[in-house]
């Protein structure tokens, strides 16, 4: 295992950084936070575990509720927005990279979609059981060194049971949003170079006013708001990397690096530098 890492704090605030040098393309990320309110857009399938905090928020179209022992799978271009939260919050984030996942759900042979049919778990139950190991093995206060083998067998059924998540809606409904996955699509695609309001509501194959209200239906924020959301969460994970900030800011489609600074201070908390020390 890697050496324990420092927090990087801003106020109640503390994140930490972790890559394992024995799980290539896992990055594990602890909050210690108050009672604020997080937005995001997921880059990467998550499955995140909360030790203390009580939260109530809104994803995939549904409030969902959260407490100590919940675990919440999010799926690639999802978006998170908390609508409460109850006292202080301890919670551990692992994230894959795409090519993980898609090789565990081709490998067995599970659908090839984006949409997670199940989304919470609660850590007693059997099904959990392979999220809650992983979890446990890498966290901070662990006392016993975990092997590789001990961590990669956790990482391998953790991919295995997230690829038996997976599945389409019912087609009536996958037809009806159709042209909402065809305006994620081009803001992904957009992210570097930016895209107009005009040029996405052709790509959607809607006019942009009935694009707008649709898409903060479906997806809970405006499209400006999510691919602000979605350039930070790439920031992130380019920050972790080792990329400097002004490089990053380029790479994601903002002006400057006092653009990302502003945007990244106002949904992580912290400063893409303050992010970047707490990477190890």
């Amino acid at each position: 295992m890697s050496p324990p890492l420092r927090a990087v704090s801003d106020g109640p605030l503390s994140i930490r950084v972790f890559l394992p040098r024995e799980l290539p393309g896992v990055r594990v990320t602890r909050y210690r936070t108050d009672a604020r309110l997080w937005r995001s857009v997921k880059e990467r399938f998550s499955v995140t575990m909360t030790y203390s905090g009580h939260a109530e928020w809104w994803g995939l179209g549904k409030v969902r509720v959260t407490t100590p022992g919940t675990l919440d799978l999010k799926q690639s271009g999802q978006v998170h927005r908390d609508l409460r939260r109850e006292g202080p919050s301890h919670f551990q984030v692992i994230s894959f990279d795409e090519a993980l996942v898609t090789e565990a759900r081709e490998t067995l042979g599970y659908p090839a979609s984006s949409h997670l049919r199940r989304v919470q778990f609660e850590r007693a139950q059997p099904t959990a059981a392979p999220f809650v190991r992983l979890h446990a093995l890498v966290r901070e206060d662990r006392r016993e060194a975990s092997t590789p083998l001990e961590l990669q067998t956790a990482l391998t059924e953790a991919l295995s049971a997230l690829a038996t998540c997976f599945g389409d809606t019912d087609e009536p409904e996958r037809r009806a949003r159709w042209p909402i996955r065809r305006a994620l699509e081009a803001l992904h695609a957009a992210l570097e170079h930016g895209i107009t309001l005009d040029a996405l509501a052709e790509q959607a194959g809607l006019d942009k006013f009935h694009l707008c209200r649709a898409f903060r239906e479906e997806v809970g924020m405006p499209p400006y708001a999510y691919l602000t959301h979605l350039r930070i969460s790439r920031a992130m994970g380019l920050l972790t990397r080792g990329l400097t900030p002004s490089e990053v800011a380029l790479r994601v489609g903002l002006y400057d690096q006092s653009q990302l600074n502003r945007h990244f201070k106002r949904i992580i908390g912290l400063t893409p530098g303050q992010f970047a020390r707490a990477v190890q």
